[in-house]
C-alpha cells in the first residue's frame, strides 16, 4: 500500500540561493542533510555538523556522464578534504552530507547506511558509482536494522527535494502494472470497465507500438512495449543519457533490428516517454492516443480539465 500521508519538508539556502549551500529536515526526522558546492567547501566545512558521523554523496560529471560516489565517515569534514585533495576525483561538484542531530550516529550506523544506499543506488542504475566494490553491511541489531531503514526511508522522502534523484526508481517488475489492455489484438483493444486512462503510441514506420498507463500522476510505459532500436537523435541531447539508462539498467533489451521493454517504466511525462520510443524528439500529447476514444493524450487532457471545470461551476 503507498503511504500517501503527508510529509513537512524544511529546506533553508544559506546563502539565499538554490545553487549555494542548502540545509533539508523533515518534521520529526532526526537526520539533518547538508548540501554545497564544491566551490564552498572551505565554508561548509566550518559548520557543526561537518565533524559529524555520517554519509556523503559527490556528484558531478565524469566523461559527459552524471557520476557519483558514496561513503561514510566518522569525521565527514575531514574526509571530504581527503577527497577534495585526491586526484581521481575531480570531477565532483556537489557534496550532499547526511548525519542526525546531536551525532547520533555511530560508525556501525554510518557503514550500514553507506552499505545500503551503494546497493540501491547500482540496483536503480540511474548514475554510475565511481564507488569499487560494494561493502558488506556491518551486523546491528534487528532494533538498529529496523530504525536505520526507518532513516533511509525518510531520505528518500528528502533527497529528491534536493535534486538528488540517484535512488528515484522509475522502473518497475514486467507486468506490476496492472492493465486491461489485451496484448493479443493489434489495437491493444482494452475494457471500458478500466478506470486507468490508457494510451497507445504508434511509429508504422517502423512496424513499432507501445503502450502505457496513467497512474497516480505517473505516465507508465509497459513491458512488452517496442521502441526503435537505436538512438537516432542528437548525440547529448536532453534524452540521449536517458536512453542508455534504460539500456544499461535492464528496463529495454535491444539487438540491432528491434529493443523491446521488459520491465513497465514511469517517465516524467507523454513526451518524454515518446522520445524515448522513437529514438529521437518527439511531441507525446500528440503522439500517444486514448485507447477507447481514439484521441491524442492532449485532447484527452483538455477533457479532463473542462470537466473540473463543469464540476466547479456545479458546486
Amino acid at each position: 500500500m503507498i503511504d500517501t500521508k503527508g510529509r513537512s519538508l524544511e529546506l533553508f539556502y544559506i546563502d539565499g540561493h538554490p545553487d549555494g549551500m542548502i540545509t533539508a529536515e523533515l518534521f520529526n526526522w532526526t537526520g539533518h542533510v547538508f548540501v554545497t558546492p564544491r566551490t564552498r567547501l572551505a565554508e561548509a566545512l566550518k559548520r557543526t555538523e561537518a565533524v559529524y558521523a555520517g554519509v556523503y554523496l559527490l556528484l558531478g560529471e565524469k566523461d559527459g556522464v552524471d557520476c557519483a560516489y558514496i561513503g561514510e565517515a566518522e569525521d565527514l569534514g575531514v574526509r571530504l578534504k581527503q577527497h577534495a585533495a585526491a586526484s581521481d576525483k575531480d570531477w565532483w561538484e556537489t557534496a550532499v552530507l547526511i548525519s542526525a542531530s546531536a551525532n547520533r550516529l555511530n560508525k556501525a550506523h554510518v557503514k550500514y547506511l553507506e552499505s545500503r544506499l551503494i546497493v540501491m543506488a547500482r540496483e536503480i542504475g540511474h548514475t554510475p558509482l565511481h564507488n569499487g566494490n560494494s561493502p558488506k553491511p556491518p551486523g546491528l541489531t534487528e532494533a538498529d536494522i529496523a530504525k536505520m531503514e526507518a532513516f533511509l526511508a525518510s531520505l528518500m522522502v528528502v533527497l529528491p527535494a534536493i535534486r538528488v534523484d540517484m535512488f528515484i526508481q522509475r522502473s518497475r517488475p514486467a507486468g506490476s502494472t496492472v492493465s486491461s489492455i489485451s496484448r493479443e489484438t493489434p489495437y491493444f483493444e482494452n475494457s471500458k470497465s478500466n478506470p486507468e486512462a490508457e494510451f497507445l503510441l504508434k511509429y508504422p514506420k517502423y512496424g513499432i507500438q507501445a503502450n502505457a498507463v496513467l497512474r497516480e500522476g505517473e505516465f507508465i510505459v509497459l513491458a512488452g512495449s517496442q521502441l526503435y532500436p537505436h538512438w537516432q537523435g542528437k548525440e547529448g541531447a536532453n534524452y540521449h543519457s536517458l536512453y542508455e539508462e534504460l539500456l544499461r539498467g535492464g528496463v529495454v533489451q535491444s539487438d540491432e533490428q528491434s529493443a523491446v521493454f521488459i520491465k513497465d517504466y514511469a517517465f516524467a511525462s507523454p513526451s518524454a516517454a515518446a522520445t524515448i520510443i522513437y529514438g529521437r524528439s518527439a511531441n507525446g500529447p500528440e503522439s500517444w492516443r486514448e485507447i477507447n476514444s481514439d484521441i491524442t493524450y492532449k485532447e484527452w487532457e483538455v477533457r479532463q480539465l473542462d470537466a473540473v471545470t463543469e464540476e466547479n461551476t456545479d458546486d
